[in-house]
């Protein structure tokens, strides 16, 4: 399972650039010079990859993926991860969310709790617990919550499945993703908490969305700027969880 991964406001109390949501400084546009045992699709993706702001600032502050910066914007614009927050990060790996996680709960300084899950092995996390995991068996509730001293603020989902090439495919096989993440928030998040995951562009599927209204005071949809302007993905961001 592979994992992937518009914040209007700006400034959360006085933070840092440095610990923004925006890449900083400007960069010169750098060109593949050799085609070499390369695909026409390769080359256009080491070409974006190459003068992504994001990539660049992702590896600039030590972050594991420029996925890092969605949940930066997302975060910017809802303000759901707080110092002391107890927060799950389903499908982990590499770790850029849980990263920044880390560092809004104040994880590292013993403030918050950061669970990550994924079946993937992860590099260790400063701050973090990373389970080698699956969340669809039957005991990871029970073990994180009990990891967690009691129920989560948070649960984020930046899953998505590898991309087949089949639009209506790929829309299901996400969808799929985002309402089992959905059914596991809803046993492991206290009343008032926060559900976020990845759908793709066209809005939640019309049984997810009854859902996630039926459990949640207010369902919205975002897309950070982080992500690619070409890309379909969207979040959905549940907040006031029912209970």
């Amino acid at each position: 399972m592979a994992r992937a991964g518009k914040g209007g406001r700006r400034g959360r109390g006085s933070r840092s650039s440095e610990s923004g949501s925006t890449p900083t400084g400007r960069r010169a546009t750098v060109r593949v010079k050799t085609a070499r045992g390369r695909t026409v699709s390769s080359q256009r993706w080491l070409q974006r990859q190459l003068n992504d702001p994001y990539v660049a600032e992702a590896k600039k502050r030590g972050y594991r993926s420029r996925a890092a910066f969605k949940l930066l914007q997302l975060d910017d614009q809802f303000r759901f991860l707080k110092p002391g927050g107890r927060i799950v990060d389903l499908g982990a790996a590499p770790g850029g969310w849980t990263q920044v996680a880390v560092e809004r709960a104040k994880a590292e300084s013993g403030e918050g709790i950061v669970i990550g899950i994924d079946p993937t092995p992860v590099e260790p996390i400063a701050g973090a617990t990373v389970l080698a995991k699956d969340f669809y068996d039957e005991d990871a509730p029970s073990m994180l919550t009990t990891l967690l001293g009691g129920t989560a603020d948070v649960v984020l989902s930046d899953m998505a499945a590898s991309a087949t090439g089949d639009p209506q495919v790929d829309h299901l096989r996400i969808m799929a993703l985002a309402e089992a993440a959905h059914d596991f928030a809803r046993r492991v998040l206290k009343p008032g908490g926060t559900f976020v995951a990845k759908v793709l562009r066209g809005g939640t599927e019309r049984t997810l969305l009854e859902l996630l209204k039926r459990d949640f005071a207010k369902v919205r949809h975002a897309k950070p700027d982080a992500s690619r302007s070409d890309s379909a993905e969207m979040y959905v961001v549940g907040t006031g969880f029912r209970g």
